[in-house]
């Protein structure tokens, strides 16, 4: 099949739409810690691409987060048009405590909810792993159109347990770009939070 072919890069298979897909999920990265509109259709284009890999892999939890991170980068698309400060760009804030205790909650319900549905249908070789990735990545994404500082954490999290799962799917190239995800994302994360502080003080200045 076409989604098949590739090159052998020091004796591993990888496949053009894997290198394409994930080259331009880096991409992803770069231009969100940015701020830039760029962010979503670059997203659109990477999970179509993914989608294929990981239907192959027989991986259905990231098979089905690029059908969600499709719909996600949509309305994260709309929502930074409408979101836009003439100074800082993207209008950026750390979520609150209740906030954080919610996304780790629905992290945590929906990884367990979402695996046994894996392991029910035999959707995924590896549901708890491949659960926690597709749950994860649901609420980066959420999180980012929303604008809430958090979503890089949350995307550790996502990092820390795909690593492995890729190597173990034989996915080498992904694993490596996971690698390089974790650094960016330490360095959005700081980003954001700088801008996050810029903004909250402004709005507390006098005029």
């Amino acid at each position: 099949m076409w989604y098949e072919l590739g090159l052998t890069i020091f004796g591993q298979k990888i496949a053009y739409t894997e290198l394409v897909g994930q080259v331009l999920a880096l991409a992803v990265v770069f231009l969100a810690q940015r701020r830039s509109l760029l962010t979503w259709p670059v997203q659109l284009l990477s999970v179509a691409l993914l989608f294929t890999v990981y239907v192959s892999a027989h991986l259905g939890g990231l098979a089905t987060r690029q059908v969600v991170v499709g719909l996600i980068a949509v309305y994260g698309w709309y929502a930074w048009v409408r979101r836009r400060d003439p100074v800082f760009g993207v209008v950026v804030r750390a979520g609150s405590w209740l906030e954080r205790g919610v996304v780790a909650g629905v992290f945590v319900a929906g990884t367990v909810a979402f695996a046994l549905v894996l392991d029910w249908f035999d959707a995924s070789w590896a549901p708890w792993p491949d659960a926690a990735i597709f749950v994860g990545t649901v609420l980066a994404f959420a999180l980012q159109g929303l604008g809430l500082v958090e979503f890089w954490l949350v995307w550790l999290v996502v990092d820390a347990v795909g690593v492995p799962l890729q190597i173990q799917s034989g996915l080498y190239f992904s694993a490596l770009v996971y690698l390089v995800f974790a650094g960016l994302v330490i360095h959005g994360y700081i980003d954001w939070n700088r801008t996050a502080r810029r903004l909250t003080q402004a709005a507390k200045s006098p005029l």
